[in-house]
């Protein structure tokens, strides 16, 4: 048992308030989890009410960290899983934080892979084959990668193409260039193809 002696918002981040019982620090909260839980100075609280709310601290925190490195980039899955295990030992916590990250639409490995083709399409040209190595690293399942590449709008012969243009100079020899090509993921068929188009346009 203990009295809630001062709540004292955080320096660094001024969204949450640090929790003293008994003068002693014990944990913090985000101002809206302190006003739901009825935080308040002279509360009375049992070891089991500080225990409760320390789990909702470390919940809080590791919701709030979560959603600033999601806010970077979509995320996979995996990368998500991965980073929880990163932050916290606590597998109930990561549980219950990864089902709101699934009721929010946070995880979902199909429309991931629609935005990493797209952004990775858009930066410069790709190979079908590199598109979907970077995905398999991603952790996102053989079966969507290749349901996402095989609805995609990707035109892997005209990105080599404009991989030849860009190229080309620094790769004069045709033998270099085509074994630079083949190392970014396409296949010689479609090199082969792409050059002879270039060389009659």
């Amino acid at each position: 048992m203990g009295k809630v002696t001062a709540i004292k918002q955080q320096q660094k981040r001024d969204e949450r308030v640090s929790v003293y019982v008994d003068k002693v620090y014990r944990f913090s909260l985000t101002k809206d989890q302190a006003a739901n839980l009825g935080i308040h100075i002279g509360q009375q609280l049992t070891d089991e009410e500080i225990s409760r709310l320390q789990t909702h601290s470390e919940f809080g925190k590791l919701r709030d960290s979560t959603f600033r490195w999601l806010s970077l980039r979509p995320r996979s899955r995996y990368e998500i899983d991965q980073y929880l295990q990163r932050k916290t030992d606590d597998e109930s916590l990561r549980g219950r934080l990864m089902g709101l990250l699934q009721e929010l639409g946070y995880v979902d490995d199909e429309r991931f892979a629609k935005s990493w083709i797209q952004h990775r399409t858009l930066v410069k040209p790709m190979s079908m084959y590199r598109l979907k190595q970077e995905l398999l690293q991603k952790g996102v399942p053989k079966e969507i990668i290749d349901k996402t590449l095989e609805t995609s709008d990707v035109d892997e012969l005209a990105a080599l193409k404009d991989l030849i243009r860009k190229r080309k100079q620094r790769y004069q020899s045709r033998e270099k260039l085509m074994a630079y090509l083949a190392r970014q993921g396409f296949s010689y068929d479609l090199v082969k193809q792409a050059l002879e188009q270039e060389r009659d346009d």
